[in-house]
């Protein structure tokens, strides 16, 4: 059935041409089929990979970027309207009133950019048209920038180094939600991460996490913790267990580096269903829960040595209940053992408080990490010796969202599906 709008042949048409397009020239295939279907203008913004600016992507020269009329080509994230209505995930109207808005692009939740959509009118079914043309920009952005140095030009600020080149490549999307949990990861320092590493990967009623940090701040060490994650997900997808898995991963160690190179880190299962969470500890720190958005529940478990060490010593199955609206925090040292200048460490209490505060905030988990991370970098004037990773799991509940009721939660009109999924209040 055609909308209302008249524009409904937007999105088919959209996909039709963007087959046989590369990612320099999505923006203009954007453009000029929004401009078919009655949009005068669309441009289209891309996060830098530190989440601090919005860069105009063009598909022009090496990184894309031009002045568009009266809007730079770059926008701050944070004090800026555009800035805003990405941190949300919402919809908003720029300064030039109510025939130009700001539009988030998204991949599922994973936050992209945003577009800056002028129409002629605004009614309902334009902005749900706005909507799902964010959802569909950001999925052929993610298809697409694989194949695209372009891309990856676009949405670096300075230099990167290999170990981080590796890593950025390896790691899944920072953020991902189903309709009983959300997880979302960032590692720090962006451009030089070197042996930090996180992964993820959900099966019909399991979530399986885990997050290493191999030895030394070099090559070898992202070298140490790509295999870590490629052995994790090897034995992971022949249906090995958490023990058998820090097994494997122990063993592709030892047979590329003997006992030279190791790696702490943290497995656990989360059956989303239930909310039961297994995990062993390889000399990594234990796992922390933010509950009821007021306290920090330390779990508790015996570790097992870091993996590569070929001590032969069996991890230990530790398990713990989470409650509907708890956050499981999964953490490298980097965080909580970095130092300021003045010799101070940030320490789990500052790293806790912080987020607990920002939980009261309602902000998504996403807008919470990102402002996690410039808190740490700003502590440490903006220079970390250690990288530092943080991974989030928020549950909501053993019983999925109703029809409607995700939309509620957010004040989203019914039948559109929620930007990004907040903590439900039960």
């Amino acid at each position: 059935m055609a909308r209302a709008s008249g524009r409904s042949g937007l999105i088919g048409e959209l996909i039709a041409v963007s087959h046989l397009s590369t990612l320099t020239q999505l923006p203009d295939v954007v453009s000029e089929q929004a401009e078919r279907f009655g949009w005068p203008e669309v441009l289209l913004y891309i996060s830098d990979i530190q989440q601090t600016v919005l860069t105009l992507m063009t598909g022009r020269g090496a990184d894309g970027a031009r002045h568009a009329g009266d809007f730079p080509a770059e926008l701050p994230i944070d004090g800026t309207a555009p800035g805003r209505a990405f941190q949300l995930g919402e919809i908003l109207p720029t300064s030039a009133g109510g025939q130009q808005w700001w539009v988030p692009v998204l991949n599922g939740t994973e936050r992209i950019g945003l577009m800056r959509i002028t129409i002629p009118e605004t009614d309902e079914n334009s902005m749900r048209d706005m909507r799902e043309l964010g959802g569909l920009v950001g999925l052929l952005l993610v298809a697409k920038r694989g194949t695209s140095d372009a891309y990856a030009r676009l949405v670096r600020r300075r230099r990167m180094n290999v170990a981080a080149e590796m890593e950025w490549r390896l790691m899944p999307p920072r953020t991902f939600a189903t309709d009983r949990v959300v997880v979302s990861a960032l590692m720090e320092p962006a451009y030089e991460v070197s042996g930090d590493a996180f992964d993820y990967a959900f099966g019909e009623d399991l979530a399986h996490l885990c997050v290493f940090d191999a030895m030394g701040h070099d090559t070898a060490a992202g070298l140490t913790a790509n295999l870590a994650v490629a052995a994790c997900r090897n034995q992971r997808r022949q249906g090995s267990g958490l023990v058998e898995t820090a097994n494997g991963v122990e063993q592709a160690l030892l047979d590329q580096f003997e006992d030279s190179r190791y790696a702490t880190g943290i497995l656990a299962d989360f059956d989303v269903a239930t909310g039961q969470l297994t995990w062993i500890s390889c000399g990594h720190y234990p796992p922390v829960v933010i509950r009821g958005g007021r306290s920090a529940v330390p779990l508790e478990c015996a570790p097992a040595p870091p993996m590569g060490t070929g001590l032969g010593i069996t991890a230990t199955l530790c398990h713990a209940q989470l409650e509907p609206g708890d956050r499981l925090l999964l953490y490298t040292d980097g965080i909580t053992e970095a130092r300021n200048p003045d010799g101070e460490e940030f320490g789990i209490d500052r790293f806790t408080d912080f987020l607990i505060r920002h939980h009261a905030d309602g902000l998504p988990v996403p807008e919470t990490l990102r402002r996690l991370i410039r808190h740490h970098l700003e502590y440490h004037q903006g220079h970390l010796s250690d990288d530092a990773t943080v991974l989030v799991l928020e549950w909501h509940g053993s019983a999925p969202f109703e029809p409607g009721e995700a939309e509620a939660l957010v004040g989203l009109p019914a039948g559109t599906a929620p930007p990004l999924l907040e903590r439900p209040t039960r």
